[in-house]
């Protein structure tokens, strides 16, 4: 696909080779900089000083790079770039009409990455090789005087980090106009010998896409134009390419460089400052940064002014995901932000708080009606909803639901929600015979018309009947696994699932309600539809469940896992990938859990690390005085690094409001850690689930879930306290796990649908050092003095044995005093301790005091354990 028919040879046209130099001192032919895993040497030559030698050091062989070329360039215009979005046309001429008009929540950032310098078309193209050398103290500052401009750019290793070369670039205007500067092109990888590039939380892959929409829109595959993305949604600065010979080189922008997303008293996230892209002006693959950006802040200067800009270049004989965890956790210090996190709440205390709000009809805005016969329950939904008139209901996370009933034994969410919400789920499946019979008839229901309706179209999604039967019909069967009627519903749910896929193991993203013909045929179900299958698998035994769940998963890691492309499941954003990727890698580590096939934990694990690029790492968190609504804050508190985006790229919602605060994937991360030892993971699940006060409301513990309004509490969806409840729970549960190295553990049970991969708990008793228990976590059981004390309680009434799992969330240890009430543990019931004693990690046993009062020293993310004999 091509933007316009001329791009070329317009693009072409304003390349200008700037021939002006001035008379320099005699230097050296040659001139090099070297370190013990990096060679650079430049050549001079009639044009200027060339790459002449890139080599790095692969084992104990030097890996010499191609297509070295070492071109500078600027980019000038004497007026401000055009603000006009470019038309999008296919390879036969006719004009593309995607995203289409109904879509008002993306259509603005699209039209903004169709502008002319988003395209790389903005302004005149000065390139050159400098001519001017200098050698102060260990580096090569090379210059270049210019019509336009003076350069200087100053190049030296990097002292601490052998692969790395440090640059800075210093542009003197020598007249009025906007100025951009690139990085220089350090080598060209030749399309044939791609394996891999990515602007991280924008796109990646190993193959040029010609259909722009796909790649510049989806983020599937490498654009075949050079565009210029923007920092808001580049989760990690660090474009990079990865050859076939296994050398991976990335620009990674000086920290401070970028925008920062709110500078005092309120958002700039969409101030551009720093664009990024895996190619150079001339559409060769190499990965580029600029700065400033063509008519934004910054690039205006006057003549005599000058702009500064540093970065570095990283050359690794190492795959794309190490060296994209050297820009994240070496450069932008991503694991230092957990030092900076203080905590006013603990999330134990999230959960109860929440759990008053959700039995609360009036703040959970929880209401019945009427329908076929049942009193069906749900919360109100006042978000933009297909055929709605603002009346949508809809609940969320049914695992959680069912989850918090049974661990807190609570009477009212027993009587007044459940049996509601078990009615909603009955009647949320279509009982029509036909082709839609089984499957999901959508999210919400619209009481004034009597019927359920999906979020933005009349159509059906395979995906959808995955979502809203199979995980949440499935999670209420393993509390309850006699429901006969919720059985019946699995089964015609997967059976419907099945008759949909295709031999080859694929399912289409939708169907037509009133046509039944397939819809959104520009794009694949890079989905985890397949998990349905699964489900019923565990939960009815038939093993042609298990044969379509493992050739579904099949054809979604050759065509989805294999090649860095997935689609998402928000309809308002026309399925722009979003948390439904981090669905998959949990979605895929349960089906290994089930078949044990090495291929399955393997594309779990890729599926998780691409998941790590929808999570913010920049810019580094400080302590920042800042002002939100008034209210002073630092910066560290309602800083993006660590939050993921609902969908970023182009066009996702993370592009005008930032990320989220659900944050779904930490209880993932922390298992991903354990399988591989990777830090990433864990510190990325910390960073998002700790320290967030400022997000939350005071009055219901409840998070806002976009970052751009800070604290709204739960705004215009209250059903997210139960996701909220949902993935807290399970972060804690995965930590617990973690730190007692899998001694104390509880069954997960099904993924929530749509948000995330987090899953519910409580179903069934698990292991406390060898001894079974049941979850337990009842308000008021326990009080401690230090809000970095999280804790659940677990409880095996035929032993008489109570377990308080106390988890430090601090980096720093703790010592906290705590006190049990044992009149909370079992409803209208005492119990009276004979003896109490206190596990470390391990499990090692010493015999605390028999009360109900300790003072207790925690390690740095530590855990302990009270066994309390009754």
């Amino acid at each position: 696909m091509s933007i316009l028919k001329t791009y070329v040879a317009a693009t072409c046209a304003t390349f200008l080779v700037c021939s002006t130099v001035v008379a320099q001192q005699p230097v050296a032919a040659k001139t090099n900089l070297s370190s013990s895993s990096l060679q650079v040497e430049w050549q001079q030559s009639a044009d200027g000083w060339r790459l002449q030698k890139l080599a790095v050091k692969q084992g104990n062989k030097w890996q010499l790079l191609p297509g070295l070329s070492g071109e500078y360039m600027f980019l000038y215009s004497e007026a401000k770039p055009d603000s006009v979005p470019a038309k999008v046309y296919n390879e036969q001429g006719a004009l593309i009409d995607i995203p289409e008009p109904q879509y008002r929540y993306i259509l603005p950032p699209w039209k903004q990455t169709l502008l002319p310098v988003a395209l790389n078309k903005a302004g005149e193209a000065f390139r050159f090789y400098p001519r001017q050398l200098k050698q102060p103290d260990g580096a090569l500052q090379f210059s270049q005087q210019l019509d336009k401009a003076d350069i200087t750019a100053t190049w030296r290793m990097d002292e601490v980090y052998q692969n790395d070369i440090l640059v800075e670039l210093v542009l003197q205007a020598k007249q009025d106009g906007y100025f951009s500067l690139a990085s220089p092109s350090l080598a060209i990888t030749a399309e044939k010998e791609l394996a891999w590039a990515m602007v991280p939380g924008h796109f990646q892959g190993s193959t040029i896409e010609k259909n722009l929409v796909k790649a510049y829109g989806y983020g599937q595959g490498i654009p075949a134009l050079p565009v210029v993305t923007r920092e808001r949604t580049a989760s990690t600065l660090s474009p990079l390419v990865s050859n076939k010979q296994g050398i991976t080189f990335a620009v990674i922008p000086a920290p401070g460089t970028s925008r920062d997303p709110w500078e005092w008293d309120h958002s700039t996230q969409n101030d551009w400052q720093l664009g990024l892209s895996v190619m150079n002006r001339s559409a060769q693959l190499t990965p580029t940064a600029w700065h400033p950006i063509l008519g934004e802040q910054g690039s205006w200067l006057k003549k005599g002014d000058a702009v500064r800009f540093s970065f570095r270049y990283t050359i690794q004989a190492a795959d794309w995901y190490s060296v994209y965890k050297h820009a994240a956790n070496d450069i932008y210090r991503l694991k230092d932000f957990l030092a900076l996190k203080q905590t006013r709440q603990s999330l134990t205390d999230r959960i109860q708080q929440m759990h008053q709000y959700v039995i609360d009809d009036s703040t959970s805005k929880w209401r019945t009606t009427q329908f076929r016969g049942l009193t069906v329950g749900a919360q109100d939904y006042r978000g933009g909803v297909h055929g709605g008139v603002g009346d949508a209901i809809k609940n969320a996370d049914f695992g959680a639901m069912w989850m918090l009933a049974r661990i807190s034994g609570d009477p009212v969410l027993q009587a007044t929600r459940l049996p509601y919400a078990r009615n909603f789920k009955l009647t949320q499946q279509d009982t029509v015979a036909g082709f839609f019979y089984g499957s999901a008839a959508g999210q919400y229901y619209l009481p004034s018309q009597k019927k359920f309706t999906e979020e933005w179209g009349p159509y059906v999604e395979p995906i959808g009947t995955t979502y809203y039967v199979l995980m949440d019909a499935g999670n209420i069967l393993l509390f309850e696994p006699g429901d006969t009627a919720m059985r019946r519903e699995v089964r015609l749910a997967a059976d419907r699932l099945l008759n949909w896929m295709s031999p080859e193991g694929r399912w289409v993203v939708a169907y037509d309600h009133a046509t039944q013909q397939p819809l959104f045929t520009d794009i694949d179900d890079l989905r985890p539809t397949f998990y349905g299958l699964l489900i019923a698998y565990k939960l009815l035994g038939d093993k042609k469940y298990l044969q379509g769940a493992i050739k579904g998963a099949q054809w979604f890691m050759t065509h989805a896992v294999d090649k860095g492309h997935f689609t998402g499941v928000c309809g308002d954003t026309r399925f722009a990938p979003d948390f439904a990727t981090g669905q998959s890698a949990q979605a895929l580590l349960d089906l290994y859990d089930i078949t044990k096939d090495k291929r399955h934990l393997d594309a779990a694990i890729t599926t998780a690390q691409l998941y790590t690029t929808s999570v913010y790492t920049h810019p580094i968190p400080s302590q920042l005085q800042k002002s939100v609504r008034g209210v002073p804050r630092r910066d560290w508190e309602i800083s993006q690094v660590g939050l993921s985006f609902e969908h970023g790229g182009s066009f996702g919602s993370a592009t005008l409001r930032g990320p989220i605060l659900l944050a779904s994937h930490a209880g993932l991360f922390v298992r991903m850690f354990s399988l591989t030892k990777d830090s990433l993971f864990l510190t990325m699940a910390r960073a998002a689930a700790l320290g967030r006060d400022a997000f939350v409301d005071s009055s219901t513990s409840v998070a806002s879930y976009y970052w751009d309004v800070m604290n709204r509490g739960a705004g215009p969806y209250p059903h997210h306290a139960w996701w909220q409840i949902g993935w807290i729970t399970d972060y804690l549960l995965s930590e617990v796990s973690l730190r007692s190295k899998g001694q104390v553990s509880f069954p997960r049970g099904w993924i929530t649908p749509k948000v995330g991969p987090h899953q519910s708990y409580g179903f069934k008793p698990g292991k406390v050092y060898g001894q079974p228990a049941s979850l337990l976590l009842k308000e008021g059981m326990l009080q401690a003095d230090s809000h970095y004390l999280d804790y659940f309680g677990a409880i095996n009434e035929q032993q008489r044995k109570l377990f308080l799992l106390l988890l430090n969330s601090d980096n720093d240890p703790l010592q906290t005093t705590l006190t049990v009430d044992y009149n909370k543990i079992i409803n209208n019931a005492h119990i009276r301790p004979r003896s109490v004693h206190l596990r470390n990690a391990d499990g090692q046993r010493t015999v605390l005091a028999t009360g109900n009062t300790w003072t207790l020293s925690i390690p740095s993310y530590g855990m302990q354990v009270i066994e309390v004999a009754y």
